[in-house]
C-alpha cells in the first residue's frame, strides 16, 4: 500500500480571519493557493498515476485542497476523516490505513502541519516526533511493503510544492 501525504495549500491569513470573528476551521484557501495547488496536482499526476482513496481533514482548507486533488483523480473514493484534523491522533490514522488499504492501493491523506509531519515520522520510524515537516502544498509518498504498522513504512519521495510544479 502507498500512502500519499499532502499538506493543504496556502490559506487566508490566520490572524486576519480571527479578527473577523470566524472559526479557523472555516479559513479557506487563497485564490493564489488554489492556482498553485492545481499545478502541484498536475505534477503529482506525472508520478502518481492512480489514487484509490482520498481522506481529508474536516477543515475547509484541507477540504478545498482535497477537492482539487479529487478533480484530477475522479475515480478515487473521497471521505472526510476527523483524525486528520489538527487535534487528530496518529493511532487513529494507522487504524484507518489498516482498515481501508490493500497492497495495491494508493491512499491520499490531506491535512495539516505539524500533524502530517509527525504522522510521516511515526509511520517511518515508529518514533513520536516530527522531523519531516511539509510546506503548504507539499507531498510525500510512503509505502508499506508487508505489514501496515508504525515504523514499517518506507519513504519513496518527499517533494516541495515548487518541485511538484516543475514536474509538469
Amino acid at each position: 500500500m502507498r500512502v500519499l501525504i499532502i499538506r493543504h495549500a496556502p490559506a487566508e491569513d490566520r490572524a486576519e480571519f480571527y479578527r473577523n470573528g470566524q472559526s479557523d476551521d472555516l479559513r479557506p484557501l487563497t485564490n493564489k493557493g488554489k492556482a498553485k495547488m492545481r499545478e502541484n496536482v498536475q505534477g503529482l499526476q506525472t508520478i502518481v498515476p492512480q489514487i484509490d482513496r482520498i481522506a481529508d481533514s474536516p477543515l475547509i482548507r484541507a477540504q478545498q485542497t482535497a477537492g482539487l486533488l479529487h478533480a484530477a483523480y475522479p475515480n478515487a473514493i473521497r471521505e472526510t476523516l476527523p483524525a486528520l484534523a489538527p487535534d487528530g491522533s496518529e493511532s487513529a490514522m494507522l487504524t484507518y490505513l489498516q482498515q481501508h488499504g490493500s497492497k495495491a492501493q494508493t491512499i491520499a491523506l490531506v491535512g495539516h502541519e505539524p500533524n502530517l509531519g509527525a504522522l510521516a515520522t511515526w509511520l517511518l520510524s515508529g518514533q513520536v516526533d516530527s522531523w519531516m515537516p511539509l510546506k503548504k502544498g507539499a507531498a510525500c509518498l510512503l509505502e508499506f511493503v508487508d505489514v501496515v504498522e508504525a515504523g514499517q513504512a518506507e519513504l519513496c519521495w518527499m517533494l516541495r510544492p515548487k518541485q511538484l510544479r516543475q514536474l509538469v
